[in-house]
């Protein structure tokens, strides 16, 4: 096979996730393994999906320890972390700035739309109106969408499974882009403000580690310019550091929940951390909450209110909550039960998420035309928001308009349909109904009073957002009804799954605090309608059972029972709603959601990336076998490396190169001495990655023609380390292909060499082969490893272990076999392979692969 042919293969595969559409899923609809899987199941992949599995490259955390990395060190001015700090700060103002236009040009929009819709109604042009609103909201979508499918794919969903894909360790293409940031601001403007039930939120996050990966870097291959400043940040540390500060301050801004912000980044997309980065990253969403509520409080919609600099809590606390309750122990058992229902309810949201996404790849798949495939990807989204509008308008005339409702201290009784008087305002009220309901076509008086409103027109006929506030209302106990309640829980349930995977830039946040909204209230109703309504100043021990407060509750089970989170979210739904009363019980519906859930299937997020097919490593390697669970402590390296590995010696012919990239696929190779040192055979003294070496033979005047190895270090580096930092992709892959190709076919090339010492990294990790297993996956997540050289008992190399060997399915197949033999202490146990290739030649000769569908080191 040509190299051509080789690279192209693999590089069609991983340019641009959302184009591969492995078709060989034979499993049943609830298999094991699949979609419906339990947190303690690995994930079973078909073998195309193994295929697009091993196409990703990974990424070392750390940068290179070679010589030319150390001389490039020397050059840089001396590390006071000063421009560190500014940095962060440059990286939280610009994501703060985004935040508040993209939430300016959604509410501009969004009025523009509801408001006139509303004029049609009220004129009762209810056809015209749904012409108007469908149309209107069509519009957007179109524009949204064909930016994300003709322009940047990448720019697709939310854009955190990428993410956190990315900061665990694996290279997603396209994803810190200039183009994907400029589409993925227009596209989710676009989205949530034609009515799709999606958010803002996910495509903030995404947005923020965009910035952080640009601003720090102070260079674009897209505009074609490299800036001078901040030029020691272009190492993958750093621009890891402050891609991570850039997620976290998307979070910060588009919560107002700096702190929250902080734990999201620590909990679930960052994989390594240190107390130096957290009060960094901790600065930078200070400062993104800062500009973004500073800008708010001086204008709405774009327009200039006044006020600048005077922090409203209406406008900075997201769903504030404005009357609290007191906590109450018996409030814990309803607290259980809704967490128990967001667990189920949000393992069947992921569930049916993920069925979606492999139906939508299959119908893709079947069209040969790659425009025919775009077309389709175009459409789904245009259905999707005709039902949406057809449904907000059309449903609510489905229910009779409804009476304001209001009760007098002392009542407890099921409501009677009585007109609100002004008494029901006066401080003898209990509950009652806001006057920011919606009224839709019922009739009105010009009074104030003895006014009717339309339930589910509250609920529909307004944003995600202010929806999310009437079910949160305080003292609204009979507000909302059971009928109505289940309708739209139903309604928003369904196309909330469905809206979250099309090619068009959303979030779910918002959709899953309006789902558990709904079934919290309707909780909280139930409790009502059984014990009557109980007033806070005469009856305080019972006074905790109010609609507003479970919807709360019923909001934060929903969103732990789809994402997992636990520690960010509870700090998150503390400062949206600044409800701190009911952190206990907030706490409880989590931590039951997530406890249930992953009895049911893998969090949202994890199950994205195995969906597309992103290598993943959790925090916690769980290896499973006859239903029980495998101590790895038992087992050590040698039974998860991959043998034997493929070595060079520190000067290399170029042929020999050339051959070595054409016939493997390996990422990385470890470096051992040359022919010239027998009583060093095989000891490690580094690693050299592939796109290192591609490099290094697109540069001739490196060769050289002495076959005698220089005995030190050269004091001149022939190639910058920034030139080696090509990290994400070859510029010339087509100019490669050919050199690389004639270098190999030519024989002249055996006499011509290079000098591959200056860029060795000698500071690569490695470990025995009798190191424990359990510690080797701790080793190789925490420090972020793309390598991890195993060596036996001489420092001799024998093997390698890569990102996708400790992947749990990769270690359940490599361990079954041990297991089923009875044979749980595998000290002395070595593969055949291995003991025939350690008993004849050195690997180092040998150009071969084991399993190569999963060595792409």
């Amino acid at each position: 096979m040509s190299l051509r042919h080789t690279k192209k293969t693999t590089r069609s595969m991983y340019d641009d996730h959302t184009e591969v559409h492995p078709t060989d899923d034979r499993s049943g609809f609830f298999a094991r393994g699949r979609d419906f899987e339990s947190r303690y199941v690995n994930h079973s992949y078909t073998e195309q999906e193994k295929e697009v599995l091993a196409s990703y490259e990974s990424v070392d955390y750390l940068p290179p320890h070679s010589h030319v990395y150390r001389n490039w060190l020397r050059q840089q001015p001396a590390r006071l972390d000063w421009d560190r700090w500014m940095m962060m700060g440059f990286i939280g103002f610009a994501i703060g700035f985004i935040g508040f236009l993209l939430h300016q040009l959604i509410d501009l929009i969004s009025e523009f739309k509801w408001e006139l819709a509303q004029k049609l109604i009220d004129e009762d042009r209810m056809a015209v109106a749904w012409v108007f609103v469908t149309g209107f909201s069509l519009a957007l979508v179109l524009i949204g969408s064909s930016m994300v499918v003709f322009f940047r794919p990448s720019a697709a969903g939310s854009g955190l499974p990428e993410l956190i894909g990315y900061l665990n360790g694996a290279l997603v293409r396209h994803i810190f882009n200039i183009k994907t940031l400029v589409v993925k601001f227009f596209s989710c403007a676009c989205a949530v403000s034609s009515g799709l039930p999606v958010g803002p939120e996910g495509p903030m996050i995404h947005m923020g580690s965009l910035v952080g990966a640009g601003l720090s870097q102070f260079k674009s291959v897209t505009l074609g310019f490299s800036l001078p400043f901040f030029e020691r940040f272009r190492n993958p540390e750093d621009r890891r550091n402050f891609i991570s500060a850039g997620s976290a301050a998307g979070v910060a801004s588009a919560f107002g929940a700096p702190v929250g912000g902080l734990l999201f980044a620590m909990e679930e997309v960052s994989s390594f951390w240190s107390m130096k980065l957290s009060w960094q990253v901790f600065f930078s969403c200070m400062v993104s909450t800062v500009t973004t509520d500073l800008f708010n409080s001086a204008f709405s919609s774009f327009r200039y209110d006044g006020q600048f600099g005077l922090f409203k809590a209406d406008k900075y606390i997201l769903f504030q909550v404005r009357k609290g309750l007191d906590v109450n122990i018996i409030m814990f058992i309803p607290t259980v039960i809704i967490g128990m229902i967001g667990g189920v309810l949000g393992a069947l949201f992921v569930f049916s998420n993920l069925k979606l996404a492999r139906v939508r790849r299959a119908l893709i798949a079947k069209f040969e035309s790659p425009l025919t495939q775009k077309l389709f990807r175009l459409l789904e989204p245009c259905v999707i928001i005709v039902l949406v509008t057809t449904g907000s308008i059309f449903l609510p005339a489905a229910f009779d308009c409804s009476p304001y409702t209001c009760y007098y201290r002392g009542e407890t009784e099921a409501p009677v349909n009585k007109g609100l008087s002004p008494q029901c305002l006066d401080s003898n009220t209990t509950a009652y109904t806001e006057k920011s309901v919606s009224y839709y076509t019922c009739p009105q008086t010009n009074s104030d009073y003895n006014k009717t409103f339309n339930q589910v027109a509250t609920l529909l006929f307004v944003t995600g957002e202010e929806a999310i506030h009437h079910l949160f209302s305080r003292e609204t106990h009979w507000e909302f009804t059971y009928l109505p309640l289940f309708t739209v829980l139903i309604f928003y349930f369904i196309l909330a799954c469905w809206s979250c995977g099309p090619s068009i830039s959303a979030g779910l946040v918002v959709p899953m605090l309006y789902i558990g909204a709904l079934y919290g209230r309707i909780i909280g109703l139930t409790m009502v309608s059984m014990f009557g309504v109980k007033d806070v100043e005469q009856d305080e021990y019972w006074a905790w059972m109010d609609p507003g407060a479970f919807a709360l509750i019923g909001a934060a089970s929903f969103f732990g029972g789809v994402s997992r989170l636990t520690m960010s979210l509870t700090v998150i739904m503390m400062e949206i709603t600044n409800d701190v009363q009911f952190l206990l019980p907030i706490m409880v519906a989590i931590m039951t959601a997530k406890w249930v859930g992953d009895l049911f299937t893998h969090p949202l997020y994890h199950a994205l990336l195995e969906v597309k097919c992103i290598p993943f490593l959790d925090s916690e390697p769980v290896i499973m076998h006859a239903k029980k669970n495998v101590n790895l402590e038992l087992f050590t390296a040698r039974q998860a490396m991959a043998t034997p590995p493929v070595m060079v010696h520190p000067r290399e012919s170029v042929r020999r190169l050339s051959n070595l990239l054409i016939h493997t696929k390996h990422g990385g190779y470890p470096m051992v001495p040359g022919s010239d040192a027998p009583e060093k055979k095989d000891k490690f003294m580094g690693i050299i990655t592939r796109v290192e070496l591609e490099i290094l033979l697109l540069n001739e005047q490196l060769f050289e023609t002495t076959t005698e190895e220089p005995d030190h270090e050269p004091e001149i580096n022939a190639l910058d380390y920034q030139k080696l930092q090509l990290i994400e992709k070859v510029q010339d892959v087509n100019r490669l292909d050919e050199l690389i190709v004639s270098y190999a076919e030519n024989p002249m090339y055996d006499n011509i060499f290079i000098n591959l010492g200056p860029y060795v990294n000698h500071s690569a990790t490695s470990i025995q082969e009798s190191f424990s297993l359990h510690r080797t996956y701790i080793i190789f997540r925490t420090l972020g490893l793309r390598h991890l050289t195993v060596l036996n008992g001489q420092n001799q190399v024998v093997g390698i272990i890569t990102r996708k060997d400790l992947m749990g399915f990769r270690m359940e197949e490599k361990l079954g076999p041990l297991l089923d033999r009875g044979e749980g202490n595998v000290d002395d146990i070595i593969t055949p392979r291995y003991v025939e290739m350690s008993q004849n030649a050195s690997p180092a000769d040998v150009l071969i692969q084991s399993e190569p569908q999963l060595q792409a080191w």
